[in-house]
Protein backbone atom coordinates (compact mmCIF):
# COMPACT_ATOMS: atom_id res chain seq x y z
CA UNK A 1 0.00 0.00 0.00
CA UNK A 2 1.50 3.57 -0.54
CA UNK A 3 1.29 6.69 1.09
CA UNK A 4 -1.20 7.86 -1.92
CA UNK A 5 -3.92 5.09 -0.95
CA UNK A 6 -3.07 5.66 3.35
CA UNK A 7 -4.52 9.46 2.61
CA UNK A 8 -7.32 8.36 0.61
CA UNK A 9 -8.44 5.41 3.15
CA UNK A 10 -7.78 7.51 6.01
CA UNK A 11 -10.03 10.93 4.24
CA UNK A 12 -12.95 8.22 4.16
CA UNK A 13 -12.85 7.56 7.40
CA UNK A 14 -12.56 10.67 8.64
CA UNK A 15 -15.60 11.83 6.02
CA UNK A 16 -17.85 9.07 7.74
CA UNK A 17 -16.27 9.94 11.44
CA UNK A 18 -17.54 13.83 10.28
CA UNK A 19 -21.05 12.19 8.97
CA UNK A 20 -21.44 10.36 12.17
CA UNK A 21 -20.62 13.67 14.56
CA UNK A 22 -22.86 15.98 12.17
CA UNK A 23 -25.70 12.95 13.28
CA UNK A 24 -24.93 13.14 17.07
CA UNK A 25 -24.69 16.75 17.16
CA UNK A 26 -28.34 16.63 15.46
CA UNK A 27 -29.70 14.09 17.92
CA UNK A 28 -27.87 16.10 20.76
CA UNK A 29 -29.75 19.41 19.57
CA UNK A 30 -33.33 17.21 19.65
CA UNK A 31 -32.64 15.89 22.84
CA UNK A 32 -31.66 19.37 24.15
CA UNK A 33 -35.13 20.44 22.71
CA UNK A 34 -36.76 17.53 24.21
CA UNK A 35 -35.10 17.86 27.47
CA UNK A 36 -36.34 21.29 27.76
CA UNK A 37 -40.34 20.74 27.33
CA UNK A 38 -40.09 18.00 29.05
CA UNK A 39 -38.21 20.20 32.12
CA UNK A 40 -40.74 23.25 31.33
CA UNK A 41 -43.75 20.45 31.86
CA UNK A 42 -42.33 18.88 35.03
CA UNK A 43 -42.79 22.45 36.17
CA UNK A 44 -45.88 23.16 35.45
CA UNK A 45 -46.82 20.03 36.83
CA UNK A 46 -44.95 21.13 40.34
CA UNK A 47 -46.76 24.35 40.44
CA UNK A 48 -50.21 22.55 39.77
CA UNK A 49 -49.73 20.09 42.49
CA UNK A 50 -48.76 22.80 45.08
CA UNK A 51 -51.60 24.89 44.42
CA UNK A 52 -53.81 21.73 44.45
CA UNK A 53 -51.87 20.73 47.92
CA UNK A 54 -52.43 23.87 49.39
CA UNK A 55 -56.19 23.52 48.64
CA UNK A 56 -56.41 20.15 50.90
CA UNK A 57 -55.67 19.16 54.12
CA UNK A 58 -52.42 18.18 55.00
CA UNK A 59 -53.22 14.65 54.75
CA UNK A 60 -54.85 14.93 51.42
CA UNK A 61 -58.41 14.01 52.62
CA UNK A 62 -61.58 16.18 51.31
CA UNK A 63 -62.22 19.08 53.62
CA UNK A 64 -65.01 18.68 56.03
CA UNK A 65 -68.52 19.21 54.72
CA UNK A 66 -68.65 22.20 57.02
CA UNK A 67 -66.02 24.15 55.68
CA UNK A 68 -66.96 23.46 52.18
CA UNK A 69 -70.51 24.77 53.50
CA UNK A 70 -68.81 27.95 54.62
CA UNK A 71 -66.80 28.72 51.84
CA UNK A 72 -69.67 28.42 49.85
CA UNK A 73 -71.64 30.62 52.45
CA UNK A 74 -68.79 32.82 51.68
CA UNK A 75 -68.74 33.01 48.25
CA UNK A 76 -72.45 33.42 47.69
CA UNK A 77 -72.31 36.57 49.56
CA UNK A 78 -69.51 38.29 47.42
CA UNK A 79 -71.70 36.95 44.62
CA UNK A 80 -74.98 38.71 45.95
CA UNK A 81 -72.88 41.42 47.14
CA UNK A 82 -70.32 41.91 43.65
CA UNK A 83 -69.02 45.69 44.32
CA UNK A 84 -69.64 45.43 48.07
CA UNK A 85 -66.39 45.64 50.43
CA UNK A 86 -66.22 43.00 53.42
CA UNK A 87 -64.80 43.41 56.51
CA UNK A 88 -64.37 40.47 58.18
CA UNK A 89 -66.22 41.46 61.12
CA UNK A 90 -69.00 42.87 59.08
CA UNK A 91 -69.08 39.16 56.62
CA UNK A 92 -69.49 37.58 59.84
CA UNK A 93 -72.32 39.63 60.90
CA UNK A 94 -73.73 39.27 57.47
CA UNK A 95 -73.40 35.29 57.40
CA UNK A 96 -74.61 35.24 61.13
CA UNK A 97 -71.24 33.79 62.23
CA UNK A 98 -69.65 33.96 65.58
CA UNK A 99 -67.92 37.22 66.11
CA UNK A 100 -65.22 35.90 68.37
CA UNK A 101 -61.40 36.10 67.81
CA UNK A 102 -60.78 32.93 66.82
CA UNK A 103 -63.43 32.84 64.33
CA UNK A 104 -62.75 36.05 62.87
CA UNK A 105 -59.04 34.71 62.46
CA UNK A 106 -60.09 31.16 60.51
CA UNK A 107 -62.43 33.85 58.49
CA UNK A 108 -59.23 35.49 57.81
CA UNK A 109 -57.19 32.68 56.33
CA UNK A 110 -60.33 31.28 54.19
CA UNK A 111 -60.46 34.80 52.77
CA UNK A 112 -56.82 34.71 51.90
CA UNK A 113 -56.84 31.59 49.96
CA UNK A 114 -59.94 32.84 48.00
CA UNK A 115 -57.51 36.12 47.54
CA UNK A 116 -54.78 33.48 45.97
CA UNK A 117 -57.51 32.03 43.96
CA UNK A 118 -58.28 34.61 42.53
CA UNK A 119 -61.72 35.25 43.43
CA UNK A 120 -62.10 37.83 46.01
CA UNK A 121 -59.30 41.16 45.94
CA UNK A 122 -58.05 43.36 48.76
CA UNK A 123 -58.54 46.78 47.70
CA UNK A 124 -57.23 47.87 50.89
CA UNK A 125 -56.01 46.27 54.19
CA UNK A 126 -58.52 43.82 55.93
CA UNK A 127 -61.14 45.00 53.13
CA UNK A 128 -62.38 42.28 50.88
CA UNK A 129 -63.94 42.14 47.33
CA UNK A 130 -65.74 40.35 44.79
CA UNK A 131 -62.58 40.33 42.00
CA UNK A 132 -64.19 41.76 39.15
Amino acid sequence: MNAHELLRLLQAEHDETAARADQLREQIEQFTTALAETEARLAELAATRKVIDGLTTPDHEPAAAENATVYQRIVTAFNEHPGKVFRVRDLHEHLGLPTDEPSINVTRSRLGRLVRQGLLEQPGRGQYQKRT
